[in-house]
């Protein structure tokens, strides 16, 4: 298997930190990442947050971060949308990531009328808006999603994700949304044009079997699993049957990471 590329697309949670604790490696990795002028950015799904936002957060553990270092599923989806049907019409159901990223995206918040609903996490979601989203989608719309993610950790423990808000909607309406987010290509594809290399030449690094290395699988990339979150050597197996694909390399933490992407740079 493949063990050396130019540049690489860094998940977040899991990966590089536990909500508000970094992982051991972290900055070091991303420090002489920076040093040494090896391409990358971090991806993430959360589409809660703008690409300041996130980089806000890492900065805030100690992670050096801009907002062009980030790719988050929000700006994808807006850009994704805005390619295909340039200053449409769209209905956001979504926090503030979202919408800053369709207004960055030219595109216009329309809630009468929409030619595209925009579905990312909404921890204000309702009956109402449930109702509105299936009238817009039924009546014609498109269905977009940021991420399927269906659970999200927090400070308290799990709660429901974009990906479980996108059931409801699609029991009320029998519409399949296109995904943007992992595990689909779309993020990812996203990230490598802003990298301006070929997929063959980008490596993913994440946590997730399912999420991440699926993802970069879907896109053609080189995929280096840490097992730092989700995936664990005890699961491991598990998750490659049940995704049924394989990570190109396994680090067992951040600083074998670090080793790999100093070795292939």
């Amino acid at each position: 298997m493949k063990n050396s590329w130019d540049a690489y697309l860094i998940d977040l949670d899991g990966t590089l930190y536990h909500g508000g604790r970094i992982i051991p490696g972290a900055e070091l990795l991303i420090n002489t990442m920076k040093e040494r002028g090896i391409p990358f950015l971090f991806v993430t799904n959360n589409s809660s947050r703008t690409p300041e936002d996130v980089a806000l957060h890492l900065k805030g553990m100690g992670i050096p971060a801009e907002a062009n270092d980030v790719c988050t599923s929000a700006v994808a989806a807006a850009e994704y949308v805005a390619e295909l049907m340039p200053g449409c019409k769209v209905a956001p159901i979504g926090e503030y990531g979202l919408i800053e990223a369709l207004k960055a995206a030219g595109l216009n918040v329309d809630l009468e009328a929409p030619e595209v609903v925009i579905q990312g996490i909404d921890r204000t979601f309702t009956y109402d808006k449930l109702t509105q989203a299936t009238r817009w989608i039924s009546g014609g719309a498109k269905y977009v999603l940021t991420n399927p993610d269906l659970l999200l950790p927090s400070q308290e423990g799990l709660m429901p994700g974009a990906g479980t808000i996108s059931a409801a909607i699609k029991a009320a309406t029998g519409v399949e949304p296109i995904v943007v987010g992992k595990p689909s290509e779309i993020l990812m594809k996203h990230a490598i044009e802003r990298l301006g290399l070929a997929n063959e030449q980008t490596a993913v690094i994440g946590d997730n079997m399912l999420t991440d290395i699926t993802a970069g699988v879907n896109a053609g990339c080189g995929t280096i699993l840490t097992l730092t979150g989700v995936t664990t050597e005890e699961n491991l197996q598990h998750y490659v049957t049940s995704s049924g694909v394989s990570p190109d390399t396994v680090c067992k933490d951040l600083i074998e990471v670090l080793d790999l992407v100093c070795k292939s740079n």
